[in-house]
């Protein structure tokens, strides 16, 4: 039966990023479908956060990681505590994410250095050290965020833009690796969402208003909008979807 196919029953499911907005929706919907979470984030508290007591509460299991993900010394020395705490980890969702603005001009090294490195280079290496671990466990799923920025440049946002042009060429290169191996690597691109990411957007009343008026669905998104794409994407549902970056953005992109 094909809803059988987006069952998760059994699975493990890492998400970073996970304290807030679209990473905990993601978080949630995939204990909604069956699997347990491996949560971290900069800031989340290792006991009692509100993502835990919303896993548990759907009777599955959490297990709580705090990484900055600036620093690639603590990337590395959560991956080594991750790995040998969780021998397996089916599903691996790259969600933290940061972003700064400043006209190009302005725009200082140390900044860029900063979202590039929370943005990209941990992500990349949070994903080799997880893709080892799933080629010998003959398979796995990855699954990025990126953004319409992946496609577009953005205003004032540099490095946040090419970040996330930088995953959409990393999602597709990880997949040419990795597809052969059983590996399914995707990434999932939101549009305009109600998180603290837009807040700047939302309280400027010409910009919230020139993006309401392109996006065909007539709202702005919301993190549980994520929930059913991540689920697809961990799921075996997607298990010949390969280096795809799928839009979830009421439309934006097809305006």
């Amino acid at each position: 039966m094909i809803l059988d196919q987006f069952k998760l029953d059994g699975k493990v499911a890492l998400v970073t990023g996970c304290k807030r907005g679209i990473g905990k929706a993601m978080a949630e919907g995939l204990a909604e479908a069956g699997a347990d979470i491996i949560g971290v984030s900069a800031s989340l508290e290792l006991k009692g956060s509100a993502i835990e007591n919303s896993v548990r509460a759907l009777g599955r299991k959490f297990k709580a990681y705090r990484c900055d993900f600036s620093r690639r010394e603590d990337v590395h020395g959560f991956l080594q505590k991750v790995l040998i705490q969780n021998p397996k980890i089916d599903i691996l969702v790259n969600n933290a994410g940061m972003i700064l603005r400043n006209p190009a001009v302005q725009f200082s090294d140390a900044d860029w250095d900063h979202v590039m490195e929370v943005n990209l280079n941990s992500q990349f290496v949070i994903s080799r050290e997880i893709g080892r671990r799933m080629i010998e466990q003959g398979g796995g799923k990855i699954i990025f965020t990126a953004s319409l920025l992946t496609f577009q440049g953005g205003i004032t946002v540099p490095a946040y833009a090419s970040s996330k042009g930088g995953i959409g060429q990393l999602t597709m290169a990880l997949s040419n690796e990795w597809a052969s191996k059983g590996i399914c690597v995707n990434a999932i691109a939101p549009g305009y969402i109600a998180t603290d990411n837009t807040e700047a957007l939302i309280k400027d009343p010409t910009r919230s208003r020139q993006i309401l008026e392109r996006i065909p669905a007539g709202r702005w998104g919301e993190p549980a909008d994520f929930k059913g794409p991540v689920v697809f994407l961990a799921s075996a549902a997607s298990n010949y979807m390969n280096g795809q970056i799928m839009l979830v953005d009421g439309g934006w992109m097809g305006r």
